[in-house]
């Protein structure tokens, strides 16, 4: 099962003397997209994370998804994948998820 969607690309710092990091807030829609997928398959990590493969463009990497204190989840998008995709900081960015 193949989950798509598009959001804005954020950047945030988590500590000092560390570049920012790159991370896609998922849409609640999106949300409950992943979460019925990991009921039906039975797939989840401790704290909620959720391993997936990602699509970005011509970049596919895999990763977990990070839960948020609000119950949603969250996707880092490392930094080589931000420059072979040439995404920035505020780009809407088109994803294509399927749990791993």
């Amino acid at each position: 099962m193949t989950i798509r969607f598009t959001a804005p690309l954020q950047m945030v710092f988590i500590e000092e003397g560390f570049d920012k990091i790159g991370t896609i807030v998922l849409p609640e829609e999106t949300v409950a997209d992943v979460r019925a997928a990991v009921l039906e398959l039975g797939k989840t990590r401790a704290f909620g994370a959720v391993k997936v493969a990602v699509t970005v463009g011509a970049s596919r990497w895999q990763t977990s998804l990070g839960a948020t204190k609000g119950g949603g989840y969250f996707l880092p998008i490392k930094k080589p994948v931000r420059l072979a995709e040439g995404i920035s900081e505020g780009d809407p960015v088109e994803v294509a998820l399927e749990l791993a």
